[in-house]
């Protein structure tokens, strides 16, 4: 058989094992998995650095040359050419991730955090375009460039994952809007798609409406081909993980009775009491798993109906409560899946699909005996979460399994991405998984490795799980966003080129919404930040007055290991508050001011409602909660204030080389409000090392020459460290900020 004599296009990724020969213009690039190619530039060739969603393109600014430093992670697009009995490779496009060897631009506080805002404001102007946030007007299809497909179709889960993403955005961002629509996604859900038994105290979730007009017709069995005329557990699942997000946020004690009564529902019909777990399917009508009108989800139990709780709203909840009822269902869908999906004796996939007596169930008609890559690293992050509320050797030691052996067989070592749905056997002769539909990648399962790697490695601190979180997240920034129209894409190629055909070519679809690409912004922020680079982080909260179970609002952003972060600081409506507990992640909120009349109804109203019968009655106070978390033995903090035209940064603690990159990036976000002057407060710094006083030096190339800087309240030692460095020529030192008019600075350099 002929040997691929032919050329064809594809991705190397890998780290620059030499410089190779310059006269030659190759250099040695050796991917994840130890292979080596020779690379040969052109005259053609062009490089970028890595880009965030919505940036301009990044212009190396050097020669090509100059970016190939041994131990840099890049990306090679090139064609290969079959000569001389082999395939040589010329480079056509590079992308590098970072600055140097070592260094990964997504890994600055700031990345991720960005990235959430603009998939925020493409959701926004895509569903709400006039800015009117009025969900009679959602719809479930969007093109590639965001603009609704004309249907009459409203789809719960998608609804419920898109007001998800909005309230993620508004708890790392504050931003008013995005909690607005958050809460109206929520109000939209409970007041069109929802249905109460209050006979048997539940909730269950309609598949979907249809809307025209004034018209509205509910379709409450799914209509998803798989789940045809089923209620599937896992559309139940996913209708509330946008209200439990919002819950976060607000405490609308509406929310959490309706997940109290969905989770009835799950106890009610979908367990198992006598097996355990919970079956994937009921009968629309009898509400039986076991009804023959099933087929062939009768009787079933699935990775959805078992694990997705967690992510989708249990974790959450639990965040948000505290209460032990969550905790044991954490600790019982964690057990029913270390103790039946492990089939390492045939597979190094788990299984995923079993009978009501928890055999493998290898016939059903789409997966039949296939493994999801995304799942089983799904199952590790999300174990590794349980873990740190529950430890459990079992839970961590399938964690610690799954990355050991996923990698080799559900990645690709070539390009870097996770492959989607491979068979979970080899058959004689084969070397690799077969991928059943394709070679692509789909944005969901990039999620998973990343989640998964990343808190392998916050948590138990190995090296290669910090590799593949790195080599993970670089495929997903590389080749995900859509720097043209805004958003993600579904797919993209084996190579990284975006996949543009059918359903696939989509923004929003059954498929597609704003939760996996939110959840990867809100939570890769949390585990790079909070446990791998060490940097403080704000959330924000608008909790209803009284509604929180003893005035508590708890802040913990995810179930991280016990003791590995703490509360810096909280403010309250922009004012220092003192009274929270750090260890306990939890802040005392005041108590409500009393209302003159109906405060049940004022306080769990929507804040964005009106009502003409409540217009003379004064509103209760508004609660705006900001809350900086920081590692636990982080050594400094600081505070920015921006006030006409003046940016003062405020440092405290010690600020040592391990604070310099956050020192860096509190530094550019002073700067980038374009600031007539600085002022930089160091009275309460005790130390500075020559890193950081660099850093202030270096930053500062990006103020307008017009801009003054004023260094205030350094000690001798830190005035010296700066001087030393040359930080603070050109500067307006003080020992007390003595203020003066914008037209007068610079008046006492």
């Amino acid at each position: 058989m002929d040997k691929m004599h032919f050329t064809f296009s594809d991705t190397i990724a890998g780290y620059v094992s030499s410089a190779g020969d310059p006269k030659q213009g190759t250099f040695g690039l050796t991917t994840s998995d130890g292979r080596e190619f020779l690379v040969k530039l052109t005259d053609a060739t062009y490089a970028e650095g890595i880009r965030n969603l919505n940036e301009p393109f990044q212009n190396p600014g050097v020669p090509i040359a100059d970016l190939l430093g041994p131990g840099r992670f890049l990306f090679a697009y090139g064609v290969f050419y079959p000569e001389g009995g082999d395939h040589s490779f010329e480079a056509k496009h590079i992308v590098v991730v970072g600055d140097g060897p070592g260094d990964w631009r997504f890994e600055q506080p700031e990345w991720w955090i960005n990235q959430v805002r603009g998939l925020a404001e493409f959701y926004m102007n895509a569903q709400f375009p006039d800015g009117v946030i009025d969900y009679a007007n959602y719809r479930t299809q969007l093109t590639l460039e965001g603009q609704k497909i004309p249907s009459t179709r409203q789809e719960t889960d998608t609804i419920s994952r898109m007001v998800y993403g909005f309230a993620s955005a508004y708890l790392l961002l504050g931003d008013d809007r995005y909690l607005e629509a958050a809460e109206k996604g929520t109000e939209y859900l409970r007041d069109h798609l929802r249905a109460i038994d209050e006979h048997e105290e539940t909730v269950y979730w309609y598949h979907a409406a249809d809307v025209a007009g004034a018209h509205e017709r509910k379709i409450f069995a799914s209509e998803n081909g798989d789940d045809l005329d089923a209620i599937p557990a896992y559309e139940q699942i996913y209708a509330l993980a946008g209200p439990v997000q919002t819950y976060r946020a607000t405490g609308d004690p509406r929310i959490l009775s309706d997940a109290q009564m969905t989770i009835n529902l799950f106890d009610r019909y979908f367990i198992d009491k006598e097996k355990g777990g919970y079956f994937s399917h009921v009968d629309p009508v009898t509400m039986d798993p076991r009804a023959e009108s099933l087929t062939h989800n009768r009787a079933r139990k699935n990775w959805n109906s078992v694990g997705d709780h967690a992510p989708a709203y249990l974790i959450n909840l639990w965040l948000a409560t505290g209460d032990q009822r969550y905790a044991d269902m954490l600790t019982y869908c964690a057990d029913q899946i270390v103790t039946h999906f492990p089939d390492y004796e045939h597979s190094p996939f788990v299984n995923e699909k079993f009978l009501e007596d928890w055999s493998p169930d290898h016939e059903t008609p789409l997966q039949k005996n296939r493994a999801i890559v995304g799942h089983n690293l799904k199952i590790a992050w999300n174990l590794m979460r349980i873990q740190h509320l529950h430890p459990d050797e079992r839970y961590v030691g399938l964690a610690r399994k799954i990355a050991e052996v996923v990698p080799d067989v559900g990645r690709d070592r070539q390009r870097g991405g996770w492959y989607d749905m491979v068979e979970r056997e080899l058959q004689p002769g084969e070397d690799f998984h077969r991928l059943i539909w394709h070679d692509r990648k789909a944005w969901w399962q990039q999620e998973q490795g990343i989640l998964a790697f990343l808190i392998l490695a916050g948590s138990l601190k190995e090296a290669d799980h910090l590799r593949l979180a790195r080599e993970s997240a670089a495929f997903y920034n590389a080749w995900f966003p859509d720097n043209d129209s805004g958003g993600v894409y579904f797919n993209v190629l084996a190579s990284g080129i975006p996949y543009l055909l059918g359903t696939e070519r989509l923004k929003g679809s059954h498929s597609m919404s704003g939760y996996h690409s939110f959840e990867l912004c809100y939570l890769a922020s949390v585990y790079t930040n909070l446990l791998l680079t060490k940097q403080p982080m704000d959330f924000h909260f608008k909790p209803q007055p009284g509604a929180l179970k003893d005035n508590i609002l708890r802040v913990q952003p995810d179930i991280l290991p016990p003791g590995s972060v703490r509360i810096d600081a909280v403010w309250l409506n922009d004012a220092l508050y003192a009274n929270f507990d750090a260890e306990a992640m939890t802040v005392t909120l005041p108590p409500p001011q009393p209302e003159p009349a109906l405060p049940h109804l004022l306080q769990t109203r929507p804040r964005w409602a009106g009502d003409p019968r409540q217009l003379s009655l004064s509103a209760p106070q508004e609660l705006n909660i900001r809350v900086r978390i920081v590692p636990a033995g982080l050594s400094f903090a600081s505070d920015l204030d921006v006030d006409d035209g003046v940016a003062s940064l405020t440092m405290k603690g010690v600020l040592d080389d391990v604070a310099a990159p956050a020192f860096r990036q509190e530094l550019t976000r002073a700067i980038g409000t374009a600031p007539k002057r600085l002022v930089l407060h160091l009275e309460k710094v005790q130390s500075m090392s020559a890193q950081c006083a660099r850093v202030f030096m270096f930053v500062q190339k990006n103020l307008g020459v017009d801009a003054d800087v004023y260094v205030v309240g350094a000690g001798e030692a830190v005035r010296q460290t700066l001087q030393d460095v040359g930080a603070l020529d050109g500067a307006t030192v003080q020992d007390t900020y003595e203020a003066v008019s914008l037209a007068g600075a610079g008046a006492g350099r």
